[in-house]
């Protein structure tokens, strides 16, 4: 059994942020933050299932909507992946300021991308794990490669993800197609596990293998076979939960 507490913290554009953190019932072993896929939001299965489990193995994990999503204040739009990468690391000194340092980082997706990149500064930091994370992040992109023409030349359009109407502007393309996670990746310093589904047809295994490539040891790759990319599937992202769970435990003990 876990318990889920409702907190709201400042994001980086001044906005307050919405989110749940996954207290364990019995010994805690340490702390993490997650960060959800594209436009998924903290209450996405993957999000709630993955971190509700590492909190039952003891793990407690806050997890949160970007700007604009769910419950947290802001506009999507007036986003970017530097602003989801820069909102993590205000999730872990929030989380430090409320005495719960992080020594985890868990990211899906979009999010996996994410916590590569800000990794790098969150003190005290000690193992991240990605699952299904492409290895550049303008590989999202191709959700919404019919309407770049008109992103690029009149400053925005609105696109359809998943039913949902959202507005996708230059800048958002732009800061895109300025991150790079190589360097990110390869002076990480930290344990790295890297866990796909082979048969992923939203963001192919290929990026798993770049980004395994291009890591240092202490490096893991699993391979899930059988789960689709949004881990939708009965027990497939409670299994990533106890994959990462038991993967981590060398690294959250003292």
């Amino acid at each position: 059994m876990t318990t889920s507490v409702k907190v709201t913290f400042e994001g980086t554009t001044g906005d307050m942020l919405s989110g749940l953190l996954d207290l364990p019932d019995g010994p805690v072993r340490g702390w993490g933050v997650f960060s959800h896929g594209f436009t998924l939001g903290k209450d996405s299965p993957a999000a709630a299932r993955i971190c509700k489990g590492l909190a039952a193995a003891g793990v407690g994990m806050l997890r949160f909507d970007n700007l604009g999503l769910g419950g947290s204040g802001g506009e999507w739009s007036q986003g970017s992946f530097t602003h989801k990468v820069a909102d993590t690391v205000r999730a872990a000194e929030f989380m430090r300021s409320e005495g719960k340092t992080i020594t985890l980082l868990v990211g899906h997706s979009f999010g996996g991308a994410a916590v590569l990149a800000a990794a790098r500064d969150i003190p005290d930091l000690r193992a991240v794990a990605t699952v299904g994370a492409p290895f550049s992040p303008k590989h999202v992109e191709h959700v919404f490669d019919s309407a770049m023409d008109k992103i690029l030349s009149e400053g925005s359009a609105e696109v359809d993800l998943g039913g949902k109407r959202v507005e996708i502007r230059r800048h958002f393309v732009e800061d895109l197609q300025n991150a790079d996670l190589s360097d990110c990746i390869r002076t990480l310093h930290k344990p790295l596990m890297v866990l796909h589904s082979p048969t992923d047809n939203t963001v192919g295994i290929d990026n798993a293998s770049t980004i395994f490539q291009t890591a240092r040891h202490p490096r893991s790759f699993v391979s899930l076979e059988g789960s689709d990319h949004l881990l939708t599937g009965k027990g497939q992202a409670a299994r990533v939960a106890k994959i990462i769970s038991a993967w981590a435990d060398q690294y959250l003990g003292d």
